[in-house]
């Protein structure tokens, strides 16, 4: 199976979450068994000879790929969340949305100095949700060894954000 028809899985929802905009609604592809684990393979495969100790992912979707890249290699997986979710004292940081700022949340004792991390999640679209996860990463002494997307939206240039991590994305819409 190649990209390409892991991309044609992949449905269009016009005008959400507001009009004007296409959504990439990534729920089809998850619902095919064939499908979703060939994306958690072609992932896999991307990232099985980095030097890495955790696979990191972002509360939802960044769980649905991250947890089972991390069991494919081995590797140990740490939650990025919401306020509120995590129980044990946690490490924070805010970030500018389009009409806002949100925060993220990371246990203080994930990350230590030295820890080096692959970052997992669903989709790259502006890059300001995994700029913050860098960000504390690296302010808690951790080291980001990459960073992989099922989904990149080249044309809203996330990237930018991101420059110097090594990127990679499974499907790319320009």
């Amino acid at each position: 199976m190649n990209v390409e028809e892991l991309k044609s899985v992949i449905r269009d929802v016009p005008d959400f979450p507001k009009q004007g905009i296409v959504f990439k609604d990534i729920t089809t592809l998850l619902k095919s068994p064939v499908h979703f684990c060939q994306c958690v393979d072609y992932l896999t495969s991307h990232f099985q000879n980095f030097d890495f100790d955790f696979v990191l992912g972002p509360e939802a979707r960044g769980f649905v790929f991250g947890a089972p890249v991390s069991y494919k290699l081995e590797k140990g997986y740490i939650l990025v969340r919401k306020a509120g979710k995590l129980p044990a004292k946690t490490r924070k940081v805010t970030y500018s949305l389009e009409y806002g700022e949100d925060s993220l949340f990371v246990h203080e004792d994930a990350i230590t100095k030295g820890t080096r991390v692959v970052i997992i999640d669903d989709l790259l679209a502006t890059g300001g949700t995994v700029s913050a996860m860098t960000q504390l990463v690296e302010d808690m002494g951790g080291i980001i060894a990459g960073i992989g997307f099922v989904v990149e939206l080249k044309f809203l240039e996330g990237r930018k954000k991101l420059k110097g991590y090594d990127i990679y994305s499974l499907i790319q819409y320009d």
